[in-house]
């Protein structure tokens, strides 16, 4: 079958299409990511162009075709104990603030497929054990929730989890699962997946000591990052610390309330 090019004035449908759901703004050279990622739905669908898929899903003839659209455009690369130093951050953090008789919460909120939440869990297990602590983790994707709430993946991906955690807290598979691993399920356990698309109004949360938001302001606007923290902050614990990704910044986003501790790393007052 031959290739279906992508117009500019297709793009920009998209474009708006994606920046008016999740706040995510699409900068030209990712004209061929958006063509790329959904031309298999144009086949699913026997469609001829670009422009007939973006009526398709704006009629909302298919409700659950805009969550297959909104699934591959938002979905991010990601991996176990990215920037590192963030993890040594928390282990200190955890040891030191944590609170006899109260749950030490940690909010993975651009969790993607779980390589970060499952990250987090690890260090927790390593430095409160088995005290009250829980990690919620977030997406706005359901198809990278389904893969994180399974906690299995290709042994491939397991490079980066320090040898200590890959041994106690992964199980290597064999048989039919060879070249596979899975998050204890102990471990598992911990992490509450949830579907929340940080542009809009979020659910009721409780408060967390600790918020990583990394990897993914790169993708917002101004305005969207000042609305998007502005939500979250007030679920940051006072002394609570707010982790963003090593090439971003909060310059210009927030208010005195958040003082710089190390890089990318903030402290709510």
């Amino acid at each position: 079958m031959q290739a279906i090019t992508i117009t500019d004035q297709e793009f920009r449908q998209f474009q708006k299409l994606i920046y008016q759901i999740a706040g995510i703004s699409l900068s030209p050279a990712k004209k061929a990511l958006v063509s790329g990622r959904l031309s298999k739905r144009l086949r699913e669908h026997a469609l001829s162009n670009y422009g007939e898929y973006y009526r398709l899903l704006v009629s909302g003839e298919e409700s659950s075709e805009m969550q297959v659209a909104v699934d591959l455009l938002t979905t991010n690369e990601t991996q176990f104990f990215r920037e590192p130093k963030h993890f040594d951050f928390l282990h200190q953090t955890a040891m030191t603030g944590a609170r006899p008789g109260c749950t030490y919460r940690v909010w993975s909120a651009a969790c993607s497929t779980g390589e970060e939440p499952y990250s987090i869990a690890m260090v927790l297990s390593d430095c409160l054990g088995d005290g009250p602590w829980e990690v919620t983790a977030s997406d706005i994707s359901a198809r990278a929730l389904e893969k994180a709430r399974s906690g299995h993946y290709p042994l491939s991906r397991a490079q980066n989890i320090p040898r200590h955690y890959l041994t106690g807290c992964c199980l290597k598979g064999i048989e039919q699962q060879k070249g596979t691993f899975l998050i204890d399920k102990a471990l598992r356990d911990r992490v509450q997946f949830m579907q929340i698309n940080l542009n809009a109004p979020l659910p009721r949360l409780g408060a967390f000591d600790v918020i990583f938001l990394r990897n993914v302001m790169i993708y917002f606007g101004m305005e969207t990052k000042q609305f998007v923290v502005n939500r979250m902050l007030p679920l940051l614990r006072p002394k609570g610390h707010f982790i963003v990704g090593h090439s971003e910044s909060l310059n210009g986003v927030v208010d005195a309330s958040l003082t710089l501790m190390a890089p990318s790393v903030y402290r709510k007052s």
